[in-house]
Protein backbone atom coordinates (compact mmCIF):
# COMPACT_ATOMS: atom_id res chain seq x y z
CA UNK A 1 0.00 0.00 0.00
CA UNK A 2 1.39 3.41 -1.49
CA UNK A 3 1.59 6.53 1.81
CA UNK A 4 -1.24 8.00 -0.62
CA UNK A 5 -3.59 4.89 -0.20
CA UNK A 6 -2.50 5.01 4.11
CA UNK A 7 -3.09 8.20 4.02
CA UNK A 8 -6.77 8.27 2.22
CA UNK A 9 -8.31 5.53 4.27
CA UNK A 10 -6.77 7.65 7.48
CA UNK A 11 -8.78 10.12 6.47
CA UNK A 12 -11.20 8.35 5.42
CA UNK A 13 -11.67 6.69 8.92
CA UNK A 14 -11.37 10.10 10.96
CA UNK A 15 -14.78 10.51 9.24
CA UNK A 16 -16.11 7.27 11.03
CA UNK A 17 -19.41 8.54 13.21
CA UNK A 18 -20.20 11.59 11.09
CA UNK A 19 -24.02 11.65 10.64
CA UNK A 20 -25.53 11.65 7.34
CA UNK A 21 -26.47 14.87 6.18
CA UNK A 22 -27.20 15.44 2.56
CA UNK A 23 -25.32 18.10 0.52
CA UNK A 24 -23.05 18.13 3.64
CA UNK A 25 -19.28 17.59 4.22
CA UNK A 26 -17.70 18.86 7.41
CA UNK A 27 -16.13 15.99 9.44
CA UNK A 28 -18.15 15.07 12.40
CA UNK A 29 -20.96 17.56 11.76
CA UNK A 30 -22.35 15.99 8.63
CA UNK A 31 -21.83 14.72 5.26
CA UNK A 32 -23.11 12.61 2.29
CA UNK A 33 -20.96 10.28 0.47
CA UNK A 34 -19.77 12.98 -2.38
CA UNK A 35 -19.43 14.62 1.31
CA UNK A 36 -17.16 12.45 2.45
CA UNK A 37 -14.71 11.97 -0.59
CA UNK A 38 -14.74 15.48 -1.00
CA UNK A 39 -13.75 15.82 2.17
CA UNK A 40 -10.88 13.81 1.85
CA UNK A 41 -9.77 15.48 -1.24
CA UNK A 42 -9.17 18.68 0.68
CA UNK A 43 -7.55 16.94 3.72
CA UNK A 44 -5.01 15.55 0.99
CA UNK A 45 -5.24 17.37 -1.74
CA UNK A 46 -6.02 20.74 -1.17
CA UNK A 47 -8.72 22.71 -2.45
CA UNK A 48 -11.46 20.88 -4.04
CA UNK A 49 -11.11 21.51 -8.04
CA UNK A 50 -15.14 22.14 -8.87
CA UNK A 51 -18.14 22.64 -6.07
CA UNK A 52 -20.71 20.62 -6.96
CA UNK A 53 -24.13 22.53 -7.57
CA UNK A 54 -27.01 21.72 -4.87
CA UNK A 55 -28.67 18.08 -5.63
CA UNK A 56 -32.01 16.89 -4.27
CA UNK A 57 -31.92 12.77 -3.42
CA UNK A 58 -33.57 12.03 -6.86
CA UNK A 59 -30.83 13.79 -8.62
CA UNK A 60 -29.88 12.75 -12.17
CA UNK A 61 -33.18 9.78 -11.80
CA UNK A 62 -35.66 12.18 -14.45
CA UNK A 63 -33.06 13.05 -16.81
CA UNK A 64 -30.80 9.58 -16.96
CA UNK A 65 -27.85 11.78 -16.51
CA UNK A 66 -24.54 10.02 -15.02
CA UNK A 67 -23.59 13.58 -13.42
CA UNK A 68 -21.89 12.06 -10.58
CA UNK A 69 -19.67 9.77 -12.89
CA UNK A 70 -18.76 12.48 -15.36
CA UNK A 71 -17.65 14.44 -12.62
CA UNK A 72 -15.38 11.56 -11.20
CA UNK A 73 -13.91 11.25 -14.46
CA UNK A 74 -13.14 15.36 -14.45
CA UNK A 75 -10.97 14.78 -11.66
CA UNK A 76 -10.33 11.24 -10.51
CA UNK A 77 -8.51 8.62 -12.61
CA UNK A 78 -10.80 5.73 -13.87
CA UNK A 79 -9.41 2.29 -13.84
CA UNK A 80 -10.79 -1.56 -13.87
CA UNK A 81 -12.22 -2.40 -10.63
CA UNK A 82 -10.22 -5.42 -11.19
CA UNK A 83 -7.25 -3.07 -10.72
CA UNK A 84 -8.75 -1.59 -7.41
CA UNK A 85 -6.54 -0.79 -4.33
CA UNK A 86 -6.93 0.34 -1.12
CA UNK A 87 -7.95 4.17 -1.09
CA UNK A 88 -9.15 4.06 -4.40
CA UNK A 89 -12.88 5.44 -5.23
CA UNK A 90 -16.35 2.95 -6.05
CA UNK A 91 -19.18 4.14 -7.73
CA UNK A 92 -22.33 2.27 -6.93
CA UNK A 93 -25.32 1.92 -8.89
CA UNK A 94 -27.85 1.54 -6.07
CA UNK A 95 -30.73 -0.30 -8.32
CA UNK A 96 -30.88 -1.75 -12.02
CA UNK A 97 -31.36 0.88 -14.34
CA UNK A 98 -31.20 4.00 -11.88
CA UNK A 99 -27.85 6.54 -12.44
CA UNK A 100 -24.73 5.78 -10.57
CA UNK A 101 -24.83 8.08 -7.19
CA UNK A 102 -22.89 6.66 -4.29
CA UNK A 103 -19.21 6.17 -3.49
CA UNK A 104 -17.49 4.86 -0.93
CA UNK A 105 -13.59 4.46 -0.29
CA UNK A 106 -12.15 0.58 -0.33
CA UNK A 107 -10.35 0.15 2.96
CA UNK A 108 -9.68 -3.36 2.29
CA UNK A 109 -9.45 -5.74 -0.65
CA UNK A 110 -9.47 -8.96 -1.57
CA UNK A 111 -11.51 -11.90 0.56
CA UNK A 112 -12.17 -9.28 3.44
CA UNK A 113 -13.02 -6.13 1.35
CA UNK A 114 -14.61 -3.42 2.58
CA UNK A 115 -15.29 -0.13 2.00
CA UNK A 116 -16.29 3.38 3.98
CA UNK A 117 -18.90 5.21 2.91
CA UNK A 118 -22.03 8.00 4.71
CA UNK A 119 -24.73 6.16 4.05
CA UNK A 120 -28.81 7.50 4.57
CA UNK A 121 -29.82 6.47 7.96
CA UNK A 122 -26.26 5.57 9.25
CA UNK A 123 -23.80 8.02 9.11
CA UNK A 124 -20.50 7.51 7.79
CA UNK A 125 -19.42 3.68 8.47
CA UNK A 126 -16.78 0.75 7.06
CA UNK A 127 -18.84 -2.16 5.76
CA UNK A 128 -17.90 -5.52 4.55
CA UNK A 129 -18.07 -4.72 0.35
CA UNK A 130 -20.45 -7.88 0.77
CA UNK A 131 -21.72 -9.27 -2.80
CA UNK A 132 -24.97 -7.09 -2.53
CA UNK A 133 -22.55 -4.09 -2.37
CA UNK A 134 -19.92 -5.85 -4.68
CA UNK A 135 -22.53 -6.01 -7.33
CA UNK A 136 -23.43 -2.19 -7.33
CA UNK A 137 -20.06 -1.04 -8.49
CA UNK A 138 -19.94 0.27 -11.98
CA UNK A 139 -16.62 2.31 -11.70
CA UNK A 140 -13.43 2.41 -10.10
CA UNK A 141 -11.58 5.72 -9.24
CA UNK A 142 -8.23 6.48 -7.79
CA UNK A 143 -7.01 9.72 -6.42
CA UNK A 144 -4.64 11.64 -8.79
CA UNK A 145 -0.71 11.70 -7.75
CA UNK A 146 -0.06 13.75 -4.90
CA UNK A 147 2.57 16.48 -5.92
CA UNK A 148 3.63 17.42 -2.25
Amino acid sequence: MTDTSKDIVAEARSWIGTPYVHQASCKGAGCDCLGLVRGIWRALFGAEPERPPAYTADWSEPSRDEVLWRAAKRHLCEKPYAAAHVGDVILFRMADGAVAKHLGILTNVGANASFIHAYSGHGVVENALSDPWANRIVACFSFPERTN
